[in-house]
């Protein structure tokens, strides 16, 4: 279960914004998830109520906008949306693409007092 250690980063970044921007409650984090990122959405929200208490992000609501995973598909010359690794294109079912997009997982927001 990588989540908690993905959870511990997340509760650091909070707390390092905390420093820099002066706030001392945090009400909501948004997260954004790439659907080809390997992180399970329901396993990240329940190791981040345990390692966020006793913190700045104690009790604050995680939020998660999950993002599709994308290619560029070289025989099309064009971008296509896509579920899983080595998938081939939607559009004209070669497998030369290319993946852009996806994997990614970033803080996207964070609602503080």
């Amino acid at each position: 279960m990588h989540e908690m250690a993905l959870c511990e980063g997340i509760v650091g970044i909070v707390e390092e914004e905390a420093c820099k921007r002066a706030f001392t409650k945090v009400n909501v984090v948004c997260l954004e998830i790439g659907a080809l990122s390997h992180v399970a959405p329901e396993a990240l929200k329940f190791c981040f109520e345990a390692v966020a208490a006793r913190t700045i992000a104690q009790g604050a609501r995680l939020e998660i906008v999950e993002t599709p995973g994308t290619a560029w598909c070289m025989a099309c010359s064009k971008t296509v949306e896509i579920g899983q690794r080595y998938e081939p294109c939607p559009s004209c079912g070669g497998y030369q693409v290319q993946m852009t997009g996806g994997e990614e997982m970033r803080v996207r927001e964070l609602e503080v007092d």
